[in-house]
């Protein structure tokens, strides 16, 4: 009986962990493969949840399949821009994918594929999407907008939400100025300056009285220089170029968008009607519930009269003096 619940447990794992279907299209799924995740605490501040790899065939042809799942699409949005290759060019398979020497990168949803070899046709994308279990689509983060396009180098965003990736990524930084305990996540790119490469880090806090509250420490690092934003503090550590890091600096904003959606009617003509339909419709029932309640204080007062014989209970006493 223990060998049985333990197969039984073994089968309900595996089938959790299952997340490329047995076929797409006229590819067959060969063996799962384990992944080695060689970052474990960077891969941990992401949210890794599951990871597969499977090598599927048909006939000649055949792709090797790579899958990572993460908590939420911050994570795999922040793992995507960490292992893209630098030469890496766009893709259109999703809005985070790129191409690589020897296949395609791309994020969907909470989920993160490495693919190389023969690609399958795009609808067997659609198949595997279909089948993902533990799906999340929450929308990406919008402080993805805020780099300054200008000189940024192609591939060198990273994503920062913990004191690890800010390690990795900005080590110029310390995790108790970046205050990742208020909430904040940030983001860093890479410029090509005459003189060097810089490094810009924008940070995110919840409300801008905090980042007022913070640009004050990262001013105290040496070499550093910031501005304030909104609620975005961008700092870059020791510019090769002062002048360019003020120009790219100067060109983080923050803009805030507020709609309001109000329906306007097209012809007012039709509200009009309906209002006074609508007096004629109360005053209607209004006339009723009058006539109700006669009805029922009528009644009432001769059931009354009936039980008291005849006596009204309510008559007035007179005297009937005579003069």
């Amino acid at each position: 009986m223990l060998r049985c619940c333990l197969t039984l447990l073994a089968i309900g794992v595996s089938a959790r962990a299952a997340i490329f279907p047995d076929s797409l299209k006229n590819y067959q799924k060969g063996p799962v493969k384990t992944i080695l995740t060689p970052d474990t605490a960077l891969l941990n501040e992401y949210g890794l949840d599951a990871t597969e790899q499977a090598a599927y065939h048909d006939g000649p042809k055949h792709f090797n399949a790579t899958a990572w799942r993460f908590h939420d699409t911050t994570g795999s949005m922040a793992f995507f821009e960490s292992v893209r290759p630098a030469g890496a060019r766009p893709d259109k398979i999703t809005n985070l994918a790129v191409r690589t020497s020897d296949g395609v990168i791309f994020a969907y949803a909470n989920y993160v594929f490495e693919i190389t070899g023969n690609l399958p046709p795009p609808d067997a994308f659609t198949e595997l999407y279909d089948h993902l279990p533990e799906v999340e689509q929450s929308p990406l983060p919008a402080l993805l907008g805020n780099l300054p396009a200008d000189g940024l180098i192609p591939n060198s965003q990273r994503y920062i939400v913990g004191p690890v990736s800010l390690d990795h990524f900005d080590p110029k930084i310390a995790p108790s100025v970046a205050a990742f305990h208020l909430g904040t996540e940030a983001i860093s790119g890479k410029y090509k300056t005459k003189k060097g490469i810089l490094m810009l880090g924008i940070f995110d806090f919840p409300t801008p009285n905090l980042a007022r509250d913070r640009i004050q420490e990262f001013q105290k690092i040496p070499g550093a220089i910031a501005k304030r934003a909104g609620p975005l503090v961008a700092v870059t550590v020791d510019p090769p170029d002062p002048d360019a890091a003020e120009r790219v600096l100067s060109e983080v904003r923050y803009e805030t968008n507020i709609t309001l959606n109000e329906q306007v009617p097209v012809n007012d003509t039709v509200p009009k009607i309906k209002f006074i339909l609508n007096v004629f419709v109360f005053a209607g029932l209004l006339i009723a519930l009058c006539l109700f309640a006669g009805l029922a204080y009528g009644g009432f007062r001769v059931l009354m009269r009936k039980m008291n014989r005849g006596e009204d209970p309510d008559a007035m006493i007179t005297l009937h003096l005579g003069k």
